[in-house]
């Protein structure tokens, strides 16, 4: 598919450009807006592909918590193995449309694993994710930063509490939330890993107060994302922080998503998540 419709799309989940504007641009990329129409299907995700594991997969125990977030109550989704025990627990955070089933179907891939994971919504707030996607993105905007990065922290709180937790923390993100997995190694000092997937970096100046180990995942052709890689890099190597950085040649943005079909790359989806996992057994169990 032509890149300038991909960055096209990538502009539109990302940045206030209404569905109308969206489909008419397209439709001056593609021709016409019968062809626009036709092409739609292939760029949103489809949640009909989300559930590569079962929401009653019989080796997980699953469960929709609340915890006290920052003056307001958080829904979460949690995945574990099914036998007893404690785990160490990762927190996987959702891209900016919210906690979707492909999400809490990445948490459940990382409960079988063999950790205790943990899906905040960040909509919470807000009622929650509602299913459009629009009104999530609008939803999105209307989030106050300082506060979504306390709701979060309050999350490893909340795990503190559980008795099959070990408090050896992860965490991991995608897009909206690699920025955030960013953030929160930046602001919890407990936290042991962070994974980060072609996420918006923090501030060079914020860096040094980094004390997990962050491993980077980028694809070659996110442009608007990359931009920052230099930036940190430095800062990382000059506070001596350990960290891995890994760029997906010829993957886009969301490559790790499959249920976004123009944007999955199966092949570094694949690779991303085997060396997130070995990293997260080594750090963590």
């Amino acid at each position: 598919m032509d890149q300038k419709i991909i960055n096209l799309f990538d502009e539109y989940t990302h940045k206030p450009l209404s569905r109308e504007e969206f489909l008419k641009k397209l439709a001056m990329l593609t021709g016409s807006t019968a062809a626009a129409t036709a092409i739609l299907p292939l760029l949103e995700v489809n949640y009909a592909h989300a559930a590569t594991i079962e929401q009653e997969d019989d080796r997980l125990v699953t469960e929709r918590i609340t915890y006290a977030g920052d003056e307001t109550t958080m829904k979460a989704y949690i995945a574990r193995p099914k036998k007893k025990g404690m785990y160490p627990p990762v927190m996987v955070i959702h891209e900016n449309r919210g906690l979707n089933p492909h999400i809490e179907d990445v948490t459940r891939r990382m409960a079988l694993e063999g950790f205790l994971a943990i899906a905040p919504d960040a909509l919470s707030p807000h009622g929650g994710t509602p299913a459009n996607e629009d009104q999530a993105r609008e939803l999105f905007a209307k989030l106050d930063t300082a506060k979504n990065l306390k709701n979060f922290i309050k999350g490893f709180d909340y795990l503190k509490t559980r008795d099959d937790s070990t408090n050896k923390f992860g965490c991991i993100g995608f897009c909206w939330g690699g920025a955030l997995a960013n953030q929160l190694a930046v602001n919890v000092a407990e936290l042991k890993v962070a994974v980060p997937f072609y996420g918006r970096q923090p501030e060079a100046v914020d860096v040094p107060k980094i004390k997990a180990f962050v491993q980077l995942h980028y694809g070659g052709l996110d442009e608007r994302v990359n931009a920052g890689i230099p930036m940190y890099e430095e800062a990382l190597k000059k506070a001596a922080t350990r960290y891995e950085l890994f760029v997906y040649e010829g993957a886009q943005h969301a490559f790790h998503n499959d249920t976004a079909p123009t944007r999955y790359n199966e092949t570094a989806a694949k690779l991303a998540w085997g060396r997130a996992i070995a990293l997260f057994k080594k750090e963590l169990i």
